[in-house]
């Protein structure tokens, strides 16, 4: 059986990255986020993600990797916006393109 290395969940963006490049992405992505965040409408502008800290530690001193990732994934969910027409979220910048072609269902 071959193992995956351990990878990590971006607080931002939900996506998952080795250990080691994580430090590296996680900076960039939230310049990144800024750079959107700005460029959307005051009315979906959001606050700055923040890194939740998981305390949860294994005995011998070591993160508990997963406790880590839900949280950190947790927190990427908590950055999507529903439309306000059919309920499905998304990230700000992109409900803005969904919501030029979203239409109120028609009851039959």
């Amino acid at each position: 059986m071959i193992r995956r290395p351990p990878t990590v969940v971006c607080y931002i963006c939900g996506r998952e990255y080795g250990t080691k490049s994580i430090a590296i992405h996680e900076p960039q992505c939230l310049k990144k986020w800024h750079n959107e965040n700005n460029l959307l409408p005051k009315e979906l502008r959001r606050p700055e993600p923040k890194k939740t800290e998981v305390r949860s530690i294994i005995a011998k001193g070591f993160y508990d990797l997963d406790a880590l990732n839900e949280a950190a994934w947790t927190s990427a969910q908590s950055q999507l916006v529903p439309c306000n027409i059919c309920g499905r979220t998304f990230l700000p910048n992109r409900l803005i393109v969904h919501q030029r072609s979203c239409k109120p269902r028609v009851a039959k």
